[in-house]
C-alpha cells in the first residue's frame, strides 16, 4: 500500500489513539484517513465506525483541513461490515445498537470528502465510499452490495445512494443479485469520477483533493451543501438553498479577495473568512 505521508501530525484537536484507522496530513490542506484492519480486509466494525466519526469530526473542525481523503489498502477499501458482530443479533439488539447513527454523523461532514478506492468496496465498504463526495478508483476496484447473499439487505444507504448514482435498473441488479461491478463499469454508470492504474490511484485522489483544497474553503463547503440538496428536495427547494448560499458568500472576505484577484490578474490568497 502506498501512503503519501508528507506530514505526520495535524492540529492538537486530532485524536491519535486509534486502533482501526490512521490519520495524517497528506499535504497542506488535505487530511487523510486510512482504514487499517488488513487481517479482515478493513471490515467495518462498530469500533472502526466510531473511530471514523471521531476522525471526520476532528478534521471537519480543523480550519487548516479543506479536503479529506479516505482510503484503505490496494487490496481492499473495505470488504463490508464485520458480520461477526451481527450474526447472533436480534431485532432489539440492532435497534439498541443504533449503528447507523454513526453513518449519519459522517454524512454531516461539511468538508469535501474524496474516497480513494482500490480492491474490494463491498457492502458497507461500498456504502462508505458513497458517503464521500467524489470517488477515485483504481482499475482493480470492485463495487457491490452482496448483503442479499447472507439473508439481509443494505442498511447504510446502499439502496438509496446507489440508485441515485447509477439508476434503478443497475441498482436493482446489484442489490438483488449481490453481484459486483468493476471500476470501469462503475465509471460508466456514474458512480465514480475516474479510474486510474492501481499504482496511481492514491496520487490521483490527493491531486484532486489538493485542487479542491486550493479553492475558497467557505465556498466549497456551501457548494457541497447545495449539490447534496439536489438529492433530498425539489428543484424549487434546491434553488432556494443555492441562492441563499450564493448571497451569503458575499459577506465573506474570500469573496472580496477572489474577485479582486480576478480583476487584478493574480492568484487569490484565501483566509477562510
Amino acid at each position: 500500500m502506498r501512503i503519501f505521508k508528507l506530514f505526520s501530525t495535524i492540529s492538537g484537536t486530532m485524536t491519535t489513539d486509534y486502533t482501526c484507522i490512521e490519520t495524517y496530513m497528506a499535504q497542506p490542506g488535505v487530511g487523510a484517513i486510512t482504514l487499517n484492519r488488513p487481517a479482515v480486509l478493513n471490515a467495518l466494525s462498530l469500533q472502526t465506525m466510531t473511530e471514523l466519526v471521531q476522525a471526520f469530526e476532528s478534521f471537519d473542525a480543523d480550519p487548516s483541513v479543506r479536503c479529506i481523503v479516505i482510503h484503505g489498502s490496494d487490496r481492499a477499501f473495505a470488504a463490508g461490515a464485520d458480520i461477526t458482530e451481527m450474526s447472533d443479533a436480534t431485532t432489539v439488539n440492532m435497534l439498541e445498537r443504533d449503528q447507523f447513527a454513526r453513518w449519519d454523523r459522517i454524512r454531516t461532514c461539511k468538508t469535501p470528502v474524496i474516497a480513494a478506492v482500490s480492491g474490494f468496496a463491498l457492502g458497507g465498504g461500498c456504502e462508505l465510499a458513497m458517503l464521500a463526495d467524489m470517488i477515485v478508483a483504481s482499475d482493480t476496484a470492485q463495487f457491490g452490495q452482496p448483503e442479499i447473499n447472507i439473508g439481509v439487505m443494505p442498511g447504510a444507504g446502499g439502496t438509496q445512494r446507489l440508485t441515485r448514482a447509477v439508476g434503478k435498473a443497475l441498482a436493482m441488479e446489484i442489490v438483488l443479485t449481490g453481484r459486483s461491478i468493476s471500476a470501469q463499469q462503475a465509471f460508466q454508470a456514474g458512480l465514480v469520477n475516474r479510474v486510474v492504474p492501481v499504482e496511481f490511484y492514491l496520487q490521483e485522489a490527493f491531486a484532486l483533493a489538493g485542487d479542491v483544497a486550493s479553492k475558497a474553503p467557505l465556498a466549497t463547503k456551501l457548494a457541497k451543501e447545495s449539490v447534496l440538496k439536489a438529492f433530498s428536495t425539489t428543484l424549487e427547494g434546491g434553488l432556494e438553498l443555492e441562492r441563499k448560499n450564493f448571497y451569503m458568500l458575499f459577506a465573506t472576505e474570500d469573496q472580496k479577495e477572489g474577485m479582486a484577484a480576478f480583476v487584478e490578474k493574480r492568484k487569490p490568497e484565501w483566509k477562510g473568512k
